[in-house]
């Protein structure tokens, strides 16, 4: 099993925070979103993953590289990088990695966590997955036949035809044939507003007779912006059976309350605090006379007698103050 990773994009969403961490890389409950993401297509798969590939941008760096290399050694699979000079949209994107498309090969586009009950069926020709939504006019959704195959790709219809939204992950039993219809699109400049789609060489292969089918995750959790990031680290705190997780040997509590769940890094000092729920303090941060809750902290924070909740903390960042919503990046100082 091959498995793609696509994620040059800038994150402009996720800003300030993307200004000095790629948007996989930011942690989620105590993991980078990108690690989570691979962990559970890992678990999905069923079987033996041989390689990782990561499609980055030319400037996220060599420690980011390193980091990425990591993820894919600690699910047993080699990992390589390759880059994505511009953003020319998905199939461009995925073809950067042409080279590791083959056999079996999942593609995921790193901006979405999920949850899901199945083990993939890796006899299928191929495998859309999707979530059933409220409102499906601003995702690509999925139409199916009698028989639960894929007849229809529809990108954000205005009408209602499918509630099953496409979430950015994608099984195909033949890589090769994949890339020759990605390269397709490259060679006669097929394009959709000026980028090369993934979609249209899905709907090319449909048309030769490619069977897609849809696979039902039980919940997609959303990593575009600072809400839906803050949501998202509740849910998994939730998934993680609702326990806080005390990291290391040199977590320094005085006289604080931990309200369960909650993600504590290596190296913690709580003095005189409340941290929770929901909350994820990363390693090296320093909390005191303050409450956190629903909200994520990066590494080497410092709160002094602030009330912050549904937020997110860049690292290094330092607040002193009262009652606050924030989204501040790296090194940033408020005193209120």
């Amino acid at each position: 099993m091959q498995i793609i990773i696509p994620m040059a994009g800038k994150g402009k969403r996720m800003r300030p925070h993307t200004l000095t961490t790629a948007k996989p890389l930011i942690p989620v409950a105590g993991k980078p979103i990108v690690q989570r993401l691979v962990e559970d297509i890992t678990k999905v798969c069923g079987q033996k993953v041989n390689e990782i590939a990561f499609v980055i941008g030319p400037d996220f760096g060599a420690e980011v590289e390193k980091d990425l290399i990591k993820v894919a050694e600690s699910q047993g699979a080699k990992g390589s990088i390759y880059y994505q000079e511009k953003a020319l949209g998905t199939a461009h994107a995925i073809m950067c990695a042409k080279d590791a498309i083959k056999g079996k090969t999942v593609v995921a586009f790193a901006d979405t966590l999920f949850k899901a009950d199945f083990v993939m069926d890796t006899e299928q020709e191929g495998v859309i997955w999707v979530q059933k939504i409220e409102d499906p006019s601003q995702f690509g959704v999925v139409k199916l036949n009698k028989e639960g195959i894929i007849t229809d790709f529809v990108e954000k219809p205005t009408q209602f035809v499918s509630d099953l939204a496409i979430i950015g992950i994608y099984y195909f039993k033949d890589g090769d044939y994949l890339k020759s219809e990605l390269q397709h699109l490259l060679d006669n400049n097929i394009t959709e507003k000026g980028e090369y789609q993934l979609t249209n060489a899905l709907e090319n292969m449909k048309q030769k007779g490619t069977r897609f089918a849809p696979g039902q995750v039980t919940e997609w959790l959303d990593c575009g912006n600072k809400n839906a990031t803050v949501y998202t680290n509740q849910r998994v705190l939730e998934f993680d059976n609702g326990k806080a997780h005390l990291k290391g040997t040199n977590v320094k509590n005085t006289n604080s309350i931990i309200i369960e769940p909650c993600f504590i890094g290596n190296d913690v000092e709580l003095n005189n605090s409340i941290v929770g729920p929901h909350a994820s303090i990363g390693a090296g941060s320093k909390v005191s006379n303050s409450i956190i809750k629903n909200s994520i902290v990066q590494s080497h924070s410092k709160l002094t007698n602030a009330n912050v909740a549904n937020s997110m903390l860049g690292i290094g960042a330092e607040v002193n103050g009262k009652a606050l919503d924030l989204s501040i990046s790296d090194y940033t100082q408020i005193v209120v």
